[in-house]
């Protein structure tokens, strides 16, 4: 893997670089060659323990699966990617990889990994090459801010408190044919144009909000990370692995989310979904540098089902048991953001999604209750609400750069 990892980065030279501000606060990548972070561990449990064949997020034990350097919250001086190989006692590996989110999104470091798979598997170089041009995203000249891009905006003067990290519970929600036909019977005919994602989306935001108890005068907010491929009337070329997202938001009262039925944010997250509305991101995004996306009573929500075929990352070493995100709390943001559309399938062959949700323990009960009333069928509803926890050490530890 170390040597495979070392013949990609000659074809993604950029992620051993380091990340230069340049005035405006604008960011380049500047081609360093200072590598990448690469880390070789042994563990002393097998991955039966960790999950077996059913392993799936929250994954337990990340922290200690993925070594995160003391110098990684400054993303000007530490690596743009860190790698790092567990082994574990049945003789399986764990490959677990962070990457700066400035340099590609989810659909590129995918695009990567199968890169590093394939080279692995004994390939000279990847089927797909990559492809920088990030001035494809320009903005436009002059730019166009056509909307109020509100994802931006300090919806309220206080500050949401923050649950402690005990206080705070991960599940892993699967949504098949079943759950998707149980949503479906909730909207009106007029609205079964809606794609799966923007219904999922929908019905999490409104139960998510039930369950968190806001104040029902105060506004709460669902930011969609949309893809930019394939719109703007064309599409990116085949081996674009940059950051090609967007975040448009759909914004309602409380009380009217809750008190409307699901078609209400239905429409509201459709409508979100505007094309124009990618566009003009970038365009604002030229004229105020980089504003942050405000937090509070914050939604985020992602299409990940391009990342969830194992077989696409298949190195060469027998079964791979599961490709995707493996996201753990590690970090107060964290309790906010769910990761809808990680394709999966059940251990009866059922094809659908996973739904990683981070709540209060409290909330959480309660977010179980609105599952069990949308699809109606009490086996769905899992009584253990506490953590899953793994006891796992790291019999050797080794960094190198690449």
């Amino acid at each position: 893997m170390k040597n495979a990892l070392a013949d990609a980065l000659v074809f993604y030279y950029h992620f051993a670089g380091r990340l230069r501000e340049v005035p405006r606060g604008n960011i380049l990548v500047e081609c360093t060659a200072q590598g990448v972070l690469f880390i070789e561990a042994d563990a002393d449990v097998s991955l039966q323990q960790l999950g077996g064949d059913s392993l799936k997020p929250p994954s337990p034990c990340l922290e200690q699966l993925l070594y995160t350097p003391s110098n990684s919250e400054d993303i000007l001086s530490c690596s743009l990617l860190f790698v790092q190989v567990t082994r574990l006692m049945c003789g399986g590996f764990i490959l677990g990889l962070k990457y700066n989110h400035t340099i590609c999104d989810g659909q590129g470091v995918h695009q990567f990994v199968k890169a590093l798979a394939e080279i692995a598997r004994g390939r000279v170089s990847p089927s797909i090459l990559p492809i920088w041009e990030r001035h494809l995203l320009n903005a436009r000249d002059p730019p166009q801010v056509m909307f109020a891009h509100r994802e931006f905006d300090v919806l309220s003067k206080r500050i949401e408190k923050i649950p402690s990290l005990d206080d705070v519970v991960q599940h892993s929600f699967f949504f098949g044919s079943k759950e998707f036909a149980a949503l479906r019977q909730c909207i009106p005919p007029h609205l079964q144009i809606c794609t799966t994602f923007e219904l999922l989306t929908a019905w999490l935001w409104r139960s998510r909000t039930i369950a968190v108890g806001y104040n029902p005068k105060e506004e709460v907010c669902v930011v969609i990370s949309v893809s930019t491929r394939g719109k703007f009337h064309s599409t990116l070329p085949t081996g674009f692995y940059g950051n090609a997202i967007a975040y448009p938001v759909a914004v309602s009262a409380t009380e009217k989310l809750i008190q409307n039925p699901l078609s209400f944010a239905l429409e509201l997250v459709m409508k979100a979904k505007n094309e124009e509305y990618l566009r003009s991101t970038s365009d604002l995004m030229s004229v105020k540098g980089r504003p942050n996306i405000s937090t509070v009573q914050t939604f985020f929500v992602s299409d990940m089902r391009h990342m969830g075929d194992a077989g696409e990352v298949d190195i060469g070493c027998r079964e791979v048991v599961y490709d995707g995100p493996a996201l753990g709390v590690n970090a107060t943001s964290h309790f906010w953001i769910s990761i809808p559309s990680i394709s999966y399938t059940n251990n009866i062959g059922d094809k659908g999604c996973l739904v990683l949700i981070y709540l209060p323990r409290l909330a959480m009960k309660k977010f179980f209750l609105e599952v069990e009333r949308m699809v109606n069928k009490t086996a769905f509803v899992q009584t253990i609400l506490q953590p899953e926890t793994s006891k796992l050490s790291l019999t050797s530890f080794r960094k190198s750069s690449l």
